[in-house]
């Protein structure tokens, strides 16, 4: 958004303050830009054409904030997504999991839940990962989003086809009962898989991390926040611990002499 007052630009302010104070939802984290092309999609789904009209719209019709919300959260997600970085990630798994404690491993944010369940199905479907001591936790600031992230059911689509994301796995019908087009995580997996709701820039790092999944999220928030970010999870890491971003994403200038790279084209970095 532009930055001069022109009465569109203070209509935007407007919606995203009633966002902040009465919603709870932190826009300041966010690209404003990213922020608008959410919104609009919502707006032209409600056959609404100024924000102030979607306001009064956010205000008067009790379904629509958790609606907006939902629309807002950065939960584009899938099985195995971007499957080049899953090789590194095998490597990193195997690795981390050789020693004799427990192994942490965490997907922050991880949406709906698929990055944390491909990260312990390929655990368990890889003999040369140990998965008696790996405990896999995904985090995300959207309870919702954690709660069908629990129940671990994925359904086929005109856009998404489950079926399709778990081709990287040798036998996927180990680890998922399918009924026609829905998807059920088996308990094997899920015995792997803890969720927690946690804010990757306002709650406190974790602890003795070995490896962090942060993929696809730095390219939708600001600059400030970015480096918030990425100082969370890198502090949360254990001496060599390992993160992995998105492959079109960078880290901030700031941290780059925290981190040495294992694999600079799919974003593999190990602290120093």
């Amino acid at each position: 958004m532009s930055s001069n007052p022109t009465p569109e630009n203070e209509a935007f302010e407007r919606l995203l303050t009633h966002l902040e104070r009465n919603l709870d939802f932190e826009s300041s984290y966010y690209n404003e830009s990213y922020l608008d092309r959410r919104i609009s999609a919502r707006m032209r789904r409600r056959d609404v054409e100024s924000y102030d009209a979607y306001l009064d719209l956010v205000r008067s019709d009790p379904e629509e904030p958790a609606a907006l919300l939902d629309s807002l959260s950065i939960n584009v997600t899938s099985f195995y997504r971007n499957p080049e970085a899953w090789e590194p990630i095998r490597e990193v798994l195997r690795e981390v999991t050789s020693g004799r404690g427990r192994t942490t491993v965490w997907s922050a944010p991880c949406s709906d839940g698929r990055e944390p369940y491909s990260i312990a199905m390929l655990a368990l479907d890889d003999d040369e990962v140990r998965t008696r001591r790996l405990d896999v936790l995904g985090t995300d600031i959207n309870a919702d989003v954690l709660e069908r992230a629990r129940e671990g059911v994925y359904h086929t689509t005109k856009t998404r086809d489950v079926a399709a994301e778990l081709d990287p796995l040798d036998d996927a019908e180990r680890y998922v009962d399918r009924d026609g087009d829905q998807f059920a995580v088996r308990d094997e997996v899920k015995d792997l898989v803890t969720f927690e709701q946690h804010d990757l820039i306002a709650d406190e790092p974790k602890r003795d991390v070995d490896l962090v999944l942060c993929r696809n999220l730095l390219i939708y928030i600001n600059a400030e926040s970015k480096r918030a970010v990425v100082d969370t999870v890198l502090s949360s890491l254990r001496d060599g611990g390992y993160l992995v971003i998105g492959m079109t994403e960078t880290l901030p200038r700031e941290s780059r002499s925290t981190v040495e790279t294992v694999d600079k084209r799919r974003r593999v970095y190990r602290l120093t």
